[in-house]
Order: C-alpha cells, then structure tokens, then sequence
C-alpha cells in the first residue's frame, strides 16, 4: 500500500521559517505536491515537483517565500516555508499523483497523508 508521512510542523511567530518533510514508500509515482488546508476552507494547491525531473509548480500566494525540493535516494520531497504569514497558518497535506504533467487541483492527486499542522502567529 502507498504510504505518505508528512512531519515538519509546529507553531512559529511571523517571519519565522520551518521545513516540512513528506517520506513515501510502497509505489512510484511521477508528481508529489503539497497542499493546505484551513478550518473552513477549502484545501488549497501549494506546489508540486516531478519525481524525476526539475519541473516545479508554485501557487502564487507561496512564489518567493516557499521552496519545494526532493531527495530520491530517501523517497521524499521538503517544503521549506520562510517569511511565514498568519495566512500560511493550516494543516499542509502531500500527495501522489501519476499524471505526466503537474496538475494543481485536489481531484487529481490519488493518495495523501495525514497531514501536519502548521500554526504562524502575528
């Protein structure tokens, strides 16, 4: 079975930066992306990186400020987060999808962790 384990997560002031981490294990797959989720919000795109290439996708609220990088021999792919807002403040899920190009939305990724929690205060 596909298995997604995100860690990384905590409260931090403003400002301040974190590192998430996203391990997989039990099937290849060509996209791994990161996505958010706020209470009562819908779950948001937030990047993505192709498993065996450079292509990179970013919304535009985290250009600039978020980083998505991969680690092949580890099966795991990092978010590292600076200049964090109160907005970026939300559960951060990853997930794994086949499809050949980057897609951002939920409905295209197959398999996805349990998530962690992400808290930036003002």
């Amino acid at each position: 079975q596909v298995q997604l384990v995100e860690s990384g997560g905590g409260l931090v002031q403003a400002g301040d930066s974190l590192r998430l981490s996203c391990a997989a294990s039990g099937r290849t797959f060509s996209t791994m992306a990161w996505f958010r989720q706020a209470p009562g919000k819908e779950r948001e795109f937030v990047a993505a990186i192709k498993w065996t290439n450079d292509n990179i996708d970013y919304a535009e609220s985290v250009k600039g400020r978020f980083t998505v990088s991969r680690d092949n021999a580890k099966n795991t792919v990092y978010l590292q987060m600076n200049s964090l807002k109160p907005e970026d403040t939300a559960v951060y899920y990853c997930a794994v999808a086949r499809n050949l190009v980057i897609v951002t939305t939920r409905q295209g990724y197959e398999y996805w962790g349990q998530g962690t929690q992400v808290t930036v205060s003002s």
